[in-house]
């Protein structure tokens, strides 16, 4: 599983005009399932994003978590992080899971992540959705978890 993590003021999805999910302080994460991911690799990337020291503390120091803050969650499938450049200009998406797939593993991560966390809310699955935020920082963290052998 890939994502993309963004400490955020604010952030928002907008799909066909109407706000799917909206916060202030906490994470944006756009969320990535690929070919052979299992809900192992969803549970392992979510419990890392919630633990995940990124936010200041009273020293101004990144030492604290989403959960720490009680930030906000705003999930956002987005199968583009699985491009593959190597072979060109344009990407190759190859590597993303089926959308049957992708839409499993993405249910399953919102799911546990409103089990673990207070505050979430999502974009629209394979939707064409706008991602308003403001990203806090700049703070921009890349994630993989891949699956175990």
């Amino acid at each position: 599983m890939l994502a993309v993590v963004q400490r955020v003021s604010e952030a928002r999805v907008v799909v066909d005009g109407r706000i799917t999910g909206a916060i202030g302080d906490g994470l944006l994460v756009l969320v990535c399932a690929e070919r052979g991911d299992r809900r192992a690799e969803a549970d392992k990337l979510l419990g890392k994003i919630l633990k995940l020291r990124i936010f200041s503390d009273e020293a101004g120091k990144m030492n604290r978590s989403v959960q720490d803050v009680q930030g906000g969650l705003l999930i956002v499938s987005q199968f583009t992080l699985a491009a593959d450049t190597t072979g060109g200009n344009r990407p190759s998406f190859t590597n993303a899971a089926a959308p049957d797939e992708g839409r499993a593993l993405y249910e399953h991560f919102v799911a546990e992540a409103r089990k673990a966390h207070e505050q979430v809310g999502t974009g629209e699955f394979a939707a064409e959705m706008q991602v308003h935020l403001v990203n806090d920082g700049p703070v921009t963290i890349p994630m993989r978890i891949a699956p175990a052998s």
